[in-house]
């Protein structure tokens, strides 16, 4: 059972390693940056919708905001070319 586990672990870390690498090898890394700022866009459109909510009143009124956009966590590689 604890071998189990610690096989699917290795397997896991082992298939990550493997993702990073080629994501490398192609010119793409993740946006660490989009997370912070996603969940500071999503609190203050959420803010903003509750305060409409409440001052207009309106039973059927829906928020529509994104707040994880699968395109912008993958990012191309910016690569300076030195002369």
């Amino acid at each position: 059972m604890i071998f189990d586990a610690l096989k699917s672990i290795l397997f896991v870390l082992i298939l990550v390693a493997i993702i990073f690498g080629a994501m490398s090898f192609l010119g793409y890394e993740i946006n660490e940056q989009y997370f912070s700022y996603s969940k500071k866009k999503c609190e203050e459109d959420l803010k903003n919708c509750a305060q409409n909510f409440l001052e207009k009143g309106e039973k059927k009124q829906s928020c529509n905001f994104k707040c994880l956009e699968p395109k912008l966590i993958v990012k191309k590689k910016i690569v300076l070319e030195s002369n």
